[in-house]
């Protein structure tokens, strides 16, 4: 009885102390589906159908704890920590962090807009993805390999951001990430801008990236060739990431008239100083143009279709990848949903593989599931179910 009287007087002081903070919130997501891929390479030397679960396609699989404090005058002191999982194996995500997904504490001004200070998004991420159909299909409709971080996979550490107040519809958000080497300022760096404007139904938001490696990592996870998700793909990105830098430029926007959502968007994605085939300084740069439109079917019921057609050029690459997404979401409850989503890409060309560093001709890796094709095409196919809490 002793026992139960201090547990319970641990959690009443547990109870008091997030009321005295005002807000601290669990939050989280379960998402998990069936999945048939039409051709994988296998690990083994073989390759062929695969039938699978697959792990995080609509959300990504997380808990985490957000909160704030009111400091009076407009004034609050907010944080985030998000921790991402594999719900199939119970595995952490991000190489095992602990908080991988987002890790940040900062200042939010109702005037002046917010600063935050650690692992975080990048203004990309919080202005043009929601302009995007990421957030309604999620992974399905991300751009092969998700080399223009479409899909979030990639985050910045040691970042010091600041973000705008919402004036009217526009924001604007900007991002300076320390590579801390000594001697070497600029290495390892990344910083970032972009705005936005949603006001009504039209929306548009445009923004800059670039980030820069010390050799072996860098700030921002996709220039770190020692990090196992460093790619989403070896077939399409694996031959980039040992780059000295990397650009990205992404604009988007989206118009919503009746039960209709349409939405057109570009990336422009410049990998410098790779190792590859060339002896020289190598470069490769992607462009990337996307369409899709959504219909509310029901209240419950969101149909999707989306296409994609990315081009790379330089230092030997000529690589097309033309890729079409379809999408279906029912919704049992505003926190449980079913879903099925759909796929086709073909790849031609030729491009620098992950594995040798060679030219090699292109090969299909459906959006940023990660199974990449031993062929030029790849079909995919999954129903699934997610929980948000």
């Amino acid at each position: 009885m002793k026992y139960k009287l201090i547990a319970a007087a641990c959690l009443a002081g547990v109870a008091s102390l997030a009321q005295a903070q005002n807000s601290v919130t669990l939050y989280g997501a379960l998402d998990t589906s069936l999945a048939y891929f039409s051709n994988q390479k296998g690990t083994d030397g073989q390759s062929g159908r695969t039938f699978e679960m697959m792990s995080g396609n609509m959300s990504p699989n997380n808990f985490g704890l957000k909160g704030n404090e009111d400091l009076g005058g407009g004034l609050s002191a907010i944080f985030k920590l998000e921790s991402g999982f594999n719900i199939d194996n119970g595995k952490q995500g991000q190489g095992g962090r602990l908080f991988g997904r987002q890790a940040w504490v900062g200042l939010d001004s109702t005037q002046y807009g917010s600063v935050t200070l650690g692992r975080q998004y990048d203004p990309l991420i919080d202005l043009i993805q929601p302009l995007t159909n990421d957030g309604a299909f999620g992974s399905t409709f991300a751009t092969p390999g998700d080399m223009d971080n479409y899909d979030n996979s990639y985050r910045t550490d040691n970042s010091v951001k600041y973000t705008s107040p919402n004036l009217s519809g526009l924001q604007m958000s900007a991002m300076y990430a320390f590579g801390g080497q000594a001697g070497a300022t600029g290495s390892g760096q990344t910083y970032a801008i972009a705005a936005a404007y949603n006001n009504g139904p039209f929306g548009f938001g445009a923004g800059y990236f670039h980030a820069n490696s010390n050799g072996t990592s860098g700030t921002f996870d996709g220039l770190n060739p020692n990090a196992s998700f460093a790619n989403d793909s070896d077939a399409i990105t694996g031959g980039f990431v040992t780059a000295n830098s990397l650009q990205i430029i992404r604009a988007a926007g989206d118009y919503v008239f009746g039960p209709f959502t349409v939405g057109i968007a570009y990336s422009n994605v410049e990998y410098d100083n790779y190792a590859g085939p060339s002896a020289s300084d190598n470069n490769t740069h992607f462009n990337t143009g996307q369409f899709f439109m959504n219909y509310q079917l029901t209240p419950a019921a969101l149909l999707g279709v989306g296409y994609n057609y990315t081009k790379g050029d330089g230092n030997g690459v000529d690589a097309i990848y033309n890729q079409v997404s379809l999408g279906a979401d029912y919704f049992l409850s505003k926190r449980t949903d079913l879903y099925a989503l759909a796929g086709y890409q073909h790849a031609s060309g030729q491009t620098i593989s992950g594995e040798t560093g060679e030219i090699v001709a292109a090969t299909a890796s459906f959006a940023d599931f990660g199974n990449d094709s031993s062929s030029n095409s790849q079909k995919m196919f999954m129903v699934g179910i997610r929980h948000h809490f």
